[in-house]
C-alpha cells in the first residue's frame, strides 16, 4: 500500500440514502465519508447499500430478509460511491484507501467497487468467512483482488487521522479521529454509537453488548478531552444538518 501522507485538508459527508427502522420509526441517513489529505490523497469510508438497492428496493429487501428490520425510504443511482464522488469531481479510480468500518448490509455494498485501492479493515473483521451483511444472509464474498491492511489496535494512519479499533456492534468495528484545520477534532463514531440515544437504550442487536458499551463510553471520553465534534453513524436528528458532498468540511 502506497504511504497516506497527512495532513487532512477536506472531510465530505457522502448521502447514500434513507432508511427506516421498524423499531421505533426513526429514519436514519446511510453515510459515507470522503477524507482529502493535503497532497491530494483520497480516502473513502465504507461504501453503502449493494446496488441492486437502488435499481429495485423492495425485491432486493425481500431478497434479503431485511423487512423484519426496516425500509429503504430513498435511495436511487444518485445514492451509490460512484455518482457521490463524482459531486467532488472524483471518479472510483482517484481512491488511494478504502476504510470498512464493518461489514453490514449498509456499509459493505460497494466493497468490490475499488480494485485498485487497498482496504484498511478491522482483522477480526477480515476474518469471517465472508461480510455480515444482515441476518443470516451472507450473499457477498470478501474481494479476492484487494490488499488489505488488517487493524489489530489503534494506529494512527497519517497526521490527522486516528483509526480507533472499537469493537462490539460488530467484532472489527473501526471508529476514526480526524483533525481539520479549521474544524478541528471530529469523531466518526460509526455504528459503535449510531446515535446518543444508544447509550441509554443499550446496544440491543450488538455482536457483543458489553464491548460496545465500553467502547462507546470510550469514544464520548475521548471526544471530551479533544473537545471532538461527533459524527455518529445513524442519527436521525443529526443526518438533516450535516453538510453533504459538495459541501465539506475543512
Amino acid at each position: 500500500m502506497s504511504e497516506i501522507v497527512g495532513p487532512v485538508a477536506r472531510l465530505y459527508i457522502l448521502d447514500y440514502g434513507l432508511f427506516q427502522v421498524h423499531a421505533n420509526g426513526r429514519v436514519i441517513g446511510i453515510p459515507g465519508f470522503l477524507i482529502q489529505t493535503a497532497g491530494g490523497q483520497n480516502i473513502l469510508v465504507d461504501t453503502g447499500f449493494p446496488i441492486r438497492y437502488t435499481e429495485d428496493a423492495e425485491a432486493a429487501t425481500l431478497a434479503d430478509g431485511l423487512e423484519v428490520f426496516g425500509r429503504v425510504l430513498a435511495m436511487g443511482p444518485e445514492n451509490q460511491p460512484a455518482p457521490q464522488l463524482a459531486k467532488v469531481g472524483l471518479r472510483p479510480e482517484d481512491i488511494d484507501l478504502v476504510i470498512m468500518t464493518h461489514s453490514d448490509i449498509d456499509h459493505v455494498g460497494g466493497i468490490a467497487d475499488f480494485p485498485a485501492a487497498p482496504m484498511l479493515i478491522g482483522a477480526a473483521e477480515r476474518a469471517l468467512p465472508a461480510p455480515r451483511y444482515f441476518g443470516s444472509a451472507r450473499p457477498m464474498s470478501w474481494p479476492e483482488d484487494v490488499e488489505y491492511q488488517l487493524v489489530t489496535e489503534d494506529m494512527t494512519l497519517c497526521e490527522g487521522v486516528q483509526v480507533l479499533l472499537t469493537p462490539g456492534h460488530a467484532p472489527g468495528q473501526l471508529s476514526l479521529l480526524l483533525t481539520l484545520p479549521e474544524t478541528g477534532p471530529v469523531l466518526l463514531t460509526g455504528d459503535a454509537i449510531s446515535r446518543p440515544a444508544e447509550l441509554e437504550e443499550g446496544f440491543g442487536g450488538a455482536w457483543d453488548e458489553t464491548q460496545a458499551r465500553q467502547n462507546a463510553e470510550r469514544l464520548l471520553a475521548l471526544a471530551t478531552e479533544q473537545g471532538a465534534f461527533i459524527i455518529y453513524g445513524h442519527d436521525p436528528r443529526q443526518w438533516p444538518a450535516l453538510r453533504k458532498a459538495p459541501a465539506f468540511y475543512g
